[in-house]
């Protein structure tokens, strides 16, 4: 699996820590300290989901080496949708004129862009596609409750979008290797730990707890995975791109594995959270700083619970 053209899009206003004081009187010390965070983005007005997928899309076309309309598959990825009827999947084929491609949307917490990912894996295999849009918009503070103590301050938007083929488009382009995800709804609080219900009170987080041990866990657990597919050492790894929940679980994950945080790309002290699309995002920020040879690992734990990642060779 190549990858063709990435694009992303990240909203201008940007929330800072002392926002939340009023709020919930948490300090910005506290939260910088806790979390990694110092400010989060958040969507303008008239920004959405949708906008924000489809801005994505419009900034990796240039680098596309084909028409887009030669897509035969989109796959929207995320878990805070603005229409769970109408996806962005479909939105994305009705802008952008993408009539032959199947279009549909998934969602598995913040590992849905890998399980997207895995999901074209199959449609590649079966030979049912051969050039994929995969696009991932979060538009978390449409759906969180900022006086939530526990997690209010924590979100931010963004949107990334990636366009993958079966077989090499252009020379010099990268490779997904590996993909490896799993559903782990069955260990530690699982479903109970994080919630997302609209009608009721948005995103929601009781078990942080629970939620920090069993990240720091199963995400070493993907690169353990990841490596061995390729008969390699994490240590092989130049980098190290882990899902942009909290700097602790980071710095927890650099320990375990006796690896300096320079190995580890992130972007969460300026963006916050932003979901299923933020280990991606990372990638498409730093992807045209990667040098021939280089390999990078991307791994994620999702509310639910669920885990996955993927592995890069440039």
């Amino acid at each position: 699996m190549y990858i063709n053209a990435t694009g992303y899009y990240i909203p201008t206003e940007r929330v800072s820590n002392d926002h939340f004081f009023e709020i919930n009187g948490l300090t910005s010390d506290w939260i910088l300290q806790r979390t990694g965070i110092n400010t989060r983005s958040k969507a303008g007005e008239g920004e959405n989901s949708d906008t924000m997928g489809l801005e994505a899309i419009r900034v990796a076309i240039p680098h596309l080496p084909y028409d887009i309309k030669d897509v035969d598959l989109i796959v929207s990825a995320c878990y805070s949708p603005r229409d769970t009827v109408a996806t962005l999947a479909h939105v994305a084929q009705r802008e952008f004129k993408i009539e032959k491609a199947k279009a549909l949307y998934i969602s598995s917490a913040c590992s849905s862009f890998s399980n997207a990912l895995e999901v074209v894996e199959g449609y590649f295999a079966m030979g049912k596609a051969t050039k994929v849009l995969v696009v991932c918009s979060e538009h978390n503070t449409y759906y969180s409750n900022e006086s939530d103590p526990k997690c209010g301050h924590l979100w931010g938007d963004a949107a990334v979008a990636l366009f993958v083929s079966k077989d090499l488009q252009k020379e010099g382009e990268a490779e997904i290797t590996s993909i490896y995800t799993r559903g782990l709804g069955h260990i530690g609080k699982g479903p109970d730990a994080v919630h997302l219900k609209p009608k009721e009170d948005g995103i929601t987080m009781p078990e942080g707890r629970d939620v920090f041990m069993h990240a720091c866990k199963y995400m070493v657990e993907v690169l353990e995975h990841l490596t061995s597919d390729n008969q390699m050492s994490i240590d092989d790894l130049n980098y190290i791109i882990c899902h942009q929940a909290n700097m602790r679980i980071v710095a927890n994950v650099a320990h375990q594995l006796k690896l300096g945080e320079d190995r580890f790309l992130n972007n969460i002290r300026e963006l916050g959270n932003t979901g299923s699309a933020s280990a991606m995002l990372v990638l498409a920020q730093h992807i045209h700083e990667m040098k021939k040879g280089d390999k990078v690992a991307v791994t994620v734990f999702g509310g639910g619970y669920s885990s996955g990642g993927f592995l890069v060779k440039f």
